[in-house]
């Protein structure tokens, strides 16, 4: 039997609190046995009767003593709880998230009661006090496990099924988490939630590609073999510059080529210098995109032709190099070339429809992936999407469709939301870049050291 975690109890309500109470009226008592050890025993071995040393104690006793020592006590509990606080952060966050839980659901009666009769003082005598009690609370069970919140509901087909079924929106906004992964379990609905995503970012010297996989986060991979294509959009300043350069340093360190479009002629262009297949003016990068479009075509009759080719395999089982069109700007560029976009949308669209098992991906950029360039289906063929930056609610709709994610902004550099295929928004982070970092240095250093 699966080991789900902690089941979730209406006692839980105040957990918080009953969980420093027990592990520190000990302490509080401790302290007080301590101060008073004398009279106590005294207390307990006289032979007296008990009322009358009860009333010899609170006689002799010193009032303003107790009073500070009580105090002493309290504040030494304190700080203990303080202590515990920032020694074990995992467990009070799970004390604090499992109070949460408890609260959402009785604040939202999502559970079942009877009403019954409360017995009076004298029991033959008839009471006309009732209380309500529980007879039904939903089985939620809250586990944690390496930075992840596992949160599992069962479906148990009462009238508020449809509530625990859609979960996603409270916890994250409650636990101030970020939902990774939902699935269907054993009757049971599995919420998968990552609740301190910025611990999980990565520097750029963490980031690789491998076995047709580029790793972004701790938790974040982009499988471009599987899930092709990416869609980058955003505004100035939020870091989609850097994170472009990031990809492209990756992707020349595997065995990948690369064509890079930068219509506005900014950063991506200067690297010309050091790499080839880099454009910036507007025939070059016609003529570029056209040679990138016709070698995939022509890998598709070579690819038949190779001994072990196998149907349904793609271009890495035949040992082949990955291609990758790197487009900044793209809806500039789009605009730009006025008439002539009709028959670049028309090539764009037949290399995500057909790319991924050829090997031929696309990184596109733009500030908001507006329809207009993007219609006709190609922006679905696009199974990675990072928003980075500030975006208007217009743009996530734009980027992710319709969602009932709530988006918030944060004053950091390189910080958005991304959809990495599996349908689930999730707060991103790109790979941090080191302020004197020099791509062109660095990317002149791998390239020198392939052609060697």
């Amino acid at each position: 039997m699966k080991i789900r975690g902690k089941r979730i109890r209406p006692k839980d309500k105040n957990l918080v609190f009953t969980s420093f109470f027990w592990i520190l009226f000990p302490f509080f008592c401790g302290i007080l046995f301590a101060v008073y050890q004398e009279k106590i025993l005294a207390f307990w071995r006289s032979t007296d009767p008990v009322l009358e040393r009860m009333s010899q104690t609170i006689q002799q006793m010193d009032w303003l003593k107790l009073g500070f020592v009580s105090l002493f006590s309290i504040l030494g509990c304190l700080s203990m709880a303080y202590c515990l606080m920032v020694i074990f952060p995992d467990w009070y966050r799970q004390q604090k998230h499992r109070q949460k839980i408890t609260r959402m659901i009785l604040q939202n009666h999502w559970y079942e009661i009877e009403t019954v009769q409360r017995e009076g003082f004298f029991k033959d005598l008839s009471s006309n006090q009732s209380k309500e009690r529980i007879t039904y609370f939903p089985k939620v069970f809250y586990k944690m496990v390496d930075g992840y919140l596992i949160i599992s509901v069962e479906i148990s087909l009462n009238s508020y099924q449809d509530q625990l079924l859609h979960l996603e929106k409270k916890l994250e906004s409650g636990l101030y988490c970020e939902l990774v992964e939902k699935e269907l379990e054993d009757s049971f609905v599995v919420y998968t939630l990552l609740y301190d995503t910025i611990s999980n970012r990565i520097s750029i010297s963490d980031v690789e590609a491998r076995n047709g996989s580029l790793r972004l986060m701790k938790n974040v991979y982009w499988s471009y073999d599987s899930l092709p294509h990416m869609l980058i959009a955003g505004g100035t300043g939020g870091g989609k510059s850097y994170f472009i350069l990031t990809l492209i340093e990756t992707l020349l360190r595997t065995n990948a080529e690369l064509y890079i479009l930068d219509p506005k002629n900014s950063d991506l262009a200067d690297l010309s210098v050091v790499l080839p297949n880099v454009y910036f003016r507007k025939e070059e990068m016609l003529r570029a995109l056209n040679e990138f479009y016709e070698k995939m075509m022509a890998r598709t009759e070579t690819m038949k032709q190779m001994e072990g080719y196998k149907t349904g395999e793609n271009y890495a089982y035949l040992g082949l190099q990955p291609y990758f069109l790197i487009f900044d700007e793209y809806v500039a560029f789009m605009d730009m070339i006025g008439r002539e976009n009709t028959e670049v949308m028309s090539k764009i669209k037949q290399i995500v429809m057909l790319g991924r098992q050829m090997g031929f991906f696309i990184i596109l950029s733009c500030q908001r992936p507006d329809a207009k360039y993007l219609g006709d289906g190609i922006r679905d063929q696009f199974m990675f999407r990072v928003a980075l930056g500030r975006m208007s609610e217009l743009g996530y709709g734009m980027m992710f469709g319709e969602t009932n994610k709530d988006f918030f902004q944060k004053r950091i550099r390189g910080r958005g939301y991304v959809d990495s295929g599996n349908s689930v928004i999730s707060e991103f982070y790109t790979p941090l870049v080191p302020k004197d970092y020099d791509f062109i240095a660095k990317m002149n250093t791998i390239n020198n050291n392939k052609v060697k």
